[in-house]
C-alpha cells in the first residue's frame, strides 16, 4: 500500500485531503508544521508528500527542498492558497513534482498524485535496467543523467557522452583518436 505524507497545519484541510487519499486506498500520515514533516518522512520514507507552503516553523519551501535532496525519488505536491507565478515557479525548483492552488478537487489530487507515483515506478525500473556506476558516479543512461554521491551533476551533451563512455568501458585505455569518434564523431 502506498504512503502519503500530509504535512498542512490547517486540520480541516488536513481530514479533507486525507479522506481523498483514504478512498483511493492509501495509508495516511499527518503533520501539521515542517519540522514534524521532515521528521515522520524521514522514519517512514513516503511514497508521496502533500505539502503546503505557509506552515509554522519552517515553511513548505525548505520542506520541500530538504526532502528533495534526502529523497530523490519521493513524490511532492505543493497545495497551498499562494497562487503567484513567482511561488509555483519556486515550488518548483526547489523540487515539487506538481504544484496545486487551493481551493481543489481532491479527486484531482489524488489523480495527480498517482500519476507521479506511476512515472515514479516507471522511471525506477527503467532505471534499475539502465543504470551504470563507477565509484561514487550513478548514470542513468534512459534519462541521460549523471549523479555524484545522490546529487545531480548538470553535464553538456558532450561531457555526458564521454563520461558514459569511459564509465563503460572500465579498465580499458581508450586512446584519443577513439574517444574524438565516440563522442565527437571525428574519424
Amino acid at each position: 500500500m502506498k504512503q502519503i505524507l500530509i504535512i498542512e497545519d490547517e486540520k480541516p484541510i488536513r481530514e479533507f485531503v486525507k479522506i481523498g487519499f483514504e478512498r483511493s486506498g492509501y495509508s495516511i500520515m499527518e503533520a501539521a508544521t515542517g519540522e514534524d514533516g521532515i521528521k515522520k518522512a524521514r522514519e517512514q520514507a513516503p511514497d508521496m508528500v502533500i505539502l503546503d507552503i505557509i506552515l509554522p516553523g519552517i515553511d513548505g519551501f525548505e520542506v520541500c527542498r530538504a526532502l528533495r535532496q534526502e529523497f530523490p525519488r519521493m513524490g511532492i505536491i505543493m497545495l497551498t492558497a499562494r497562487n503567484l507565478e513567482m511561488d509555483r515557479i519556486m515550488g518548483l525548483e526547489y523540487g515539487a513534482d506538481d504544484y496545486v492552488v487551493k481551493p481543489f478537487n481532491p479527486l484531482e489530487l489524488v489523480l495527480r498524485a498517482e500519476a507521479i507515483l506511476k512515472r515514479l515506478q516507471a522511471d525506477s525500473q527503467t532505471s534499475d535496467r539502465e543504470t551504470l556506476a563507477s565509484g561514487p558516479f550513478k548514470i542513468a543512461t534512459y534519462a541521460q543523467k549523471v549523479y555524484k554521491q545522490g546529487m545531480e551533476i548538470e553535464l553538456t551533451p558532450k561531457e555526458y557522452l564521454l563520461l558514459e563512455t569511459l564509465i563503460s568501458h572500465p579498465n580499458v585505455v581508450m586512446s584519443k583518436d577513439k574517444l574524438l569518434d565516440v563522442v565527437w564523431g571525428c574519424q
